[in-house]
């Protein structure tokens, strides 16, 4: 059963006088707005994902906040703690031991002094992004916005902005949906490292800082700010960290009072930006595998809360390992992979050009992901019912470097002459066809590799089709010596196209292309002209 779209829309004009009268939310253990949406799968499985997402089709994010001070990559936070990493090494080098400077202490250091996010986004809207999402935190436990209820933010410390109220201004400005990502339910485990010390060496049994308190900050930089907010370490750790939190393969388990201060800071990033969505890092949803309160109560709090802002349910919520009716109560996110074949529901494939934070040996070695492999991935997401969000990472100080600037520049140039085949389009009734579709690699977290690994033919193509069914797009995804494609999907007598082929163009050339049907395909003649490098688009009625 849908959604009463109406009824929906009373809660919104009328859903907090109600809450109001009733008292209800003021006795909810986890506190949600008043609306049709209840804490329950049954109630959340009404969602409808909206119209918006499923047009936009190519967002860009920002994943970027005080682990990129050190330009390491990721996970920099956990592993300087790990004797012997790399990480440990570089920052025994550059700061000290982590006994005496530790993850707040590079907190600190960042200051993000060239920061300037409406320039950022009037270049990602130019190259083709209709959406932006900004990490809020991550598994540092480090608010990116003015948080009520984390003391560790960056108004507070670091480079003393409103980090995401920023980002959120400018996305408005230049017409981006905006989204957040949050990540910091870990930090209860991820953190566990910096509860230990150097098995070796002239520090050995030396603790680190992560089980420092208030006290120890008198007379320090930090006096005030008790650094169990941010490393959240007073518990024994586990003997693993395991990402579903079960116990009996050695995670340890949160208690109450961190999940309910995670639930208030969440709501609260969601109450003050109003974003259009917000992904979490986590299997299904946060704390998913300890308790589904937390998860089921903040969704319906996200969808009641859109349709009190938008007389609709705008809200997008993302999820990892989505099962059954969770991918009917969410959209299904795959860190760094595809699908397989088209999904009857919206999803999104999350990846990045390079490592999620930012890291200067990629830079180094030219080990970005170039545009000619990010174009065709789109191509594949977008045929089979996916979005694709495409972390590009950002320095210590808030900006791109060049190489990066160059691949987005590129996807741009081909979504200005392309997009028509990619945005607001729907999947068509086969996916693709050619030899890219006959065997494909596994993923490294879900579903397949989200990078093509083999070069592509004339004969890997990928289908879109407009709204209304009366155009059909084929994105052939390598260009023919002989300037001649042929669509085997769209043979004469093909139970996927009965009706007869009046007229086919290429987006980006004038005029119609010679064609003809048979029963082994149909046989388009291409001009001498190419309007990309890449790919191109045939627009067929």
């Amino acid at each position: 059963m849908k959604p009463d779209l109406k009824r929906m829309a009373l809660w919104g004009i009328f859903g907090t006088l109600l809450a109001a009268l009733s008292g209800a939310a003021g006795e909810r253990r986890y506190p949600y707005a008043p609306g049709p949406f209840e804490p329950n799968w049954e109630s959340l499985s009404q969602y409808q994902c909206p119209e918006w997402f499923r047009d936009a089709k190519f967002g860009i994010w920002a994943h970027w906040g005080p682990q990129c001070e050190p330009e390491q990559g990721d996970w920099y936070a956990r592993n300087m703690y790990i004797q012997g990493h790399p990480m440990y090494q570089f920052h025994l080098a550059t700061y000290g031991h982590p006994s005496q400077f530790g993850f707040k202490d590079v907190i600190r250091r960042w200051k993000a002094e060239h920061f300037d996010p409406d320039r950022l986004l009037a270049f990602y809207k130019k190259n083709g992004a209709r959406y932006f999402m900004a990490l809020a935190n991550h598994h540092d436990n480090f608010d990116l916005w003015d948080s009520k209820y984390q003391p560790w933010n960056s108004v507070a410390m670091g480079p003393k902005r409103d980090i995401i109220g920023e980002w959120a201004k400018a996305a408005r400005k230049h017409g981006l949906y905006f989204a957040v990502s949050v990540h910091a339910s870990h930090a209860w485990s991820w953190y566990e490292p910096a509860q230990g010390s150097d098995r070796d060496g002239p520090y050995a049994g030396v603790p680190y800082d992560g089980k420092l308190t208030r006290a120890d900050g008198k007379g320090q930089w930090w006096e005030g700010f008790d650094p169990q907010d941010l490393y959240a370490q007073n518990h024994p750790p586990g003997k693993q960290l395991v990402w579903d939190w079960d116990a009996s393969k050695g995670s340890s388990v949160p208690d109450e009072s961190y999940m309910w201060k995670f639930y208030v800071r969440v709501r609260q990033l969601w109450d003050d930006y109003k974003p259009d969505m917000i992904y979490f890092d986590d299997t299904v949803f946060p704390f998913y595998g300890v308790t589904e309160e937390v998860g089921l109560h903040l969704l319906a709090h996200f969808y009641n809360s859109s349709l009190q802002w938008h007389g609709r349910n705008q809200a997008v919520v993302t999820g990892k390992h989505l099962q059954g009716i969770q991918r009917k109560a969410m959209v299904y996110d795959i860190e760094r992979g595809r699908t397989a074949e088209i999904l009857p529901d919206p999803w999104q494939t999350d990846t990045c050009i390079g490592h999620w934070h930012y890291n200067r040996r990629l830079y180094d070695e030219d080990r970005y992901v170039p545009a000619e492999k990010i174009i065709p991935m789109l191509a594949d997401i977008v045929s089979k019912n996916g979005n694709l969000m495409l972390s590009v990472p950002l320095r210590r100080d808030g900006t791109p470097d060049e190489k990066e600037i160059r691949i987005v520049e590129k996807i741009g140039r081909w979504l200005r002459v392309n997009g028509e085949a990619i945005y607001a389009t729907r999947p068509w009734k086969v996916y693709g066809e050619g030899p890219s579709t006959e065997s494909e690699e596994k993923g490294q977290f879900d579903g397949v590799r989200d990078v093509y690994a083999k070069p592509f033919t004339a004969e890997d193509i990928r289908f879109t089709q407009s709204k209304d069914g009366k155009v059909l797009y084929a994105i052939v995804l390598a260009w023919p010596a002989d300037r001649v494609v042929k669509i085997k999907a769209l043979a004469q007598g093909s139970p996927y196209w009965l009706g007869e082929v009046r007229e086919v163009r290429m987006l980006g050339v004038r005029g119609k292309l010679r064609f003809h049907r048979t029963a082994d395909g149909l046989t388009v003649y291409l001009p001498k002209q190419r309007p990309s490098d890449i790919a191109f688009a045939l627009r067929i009625q």
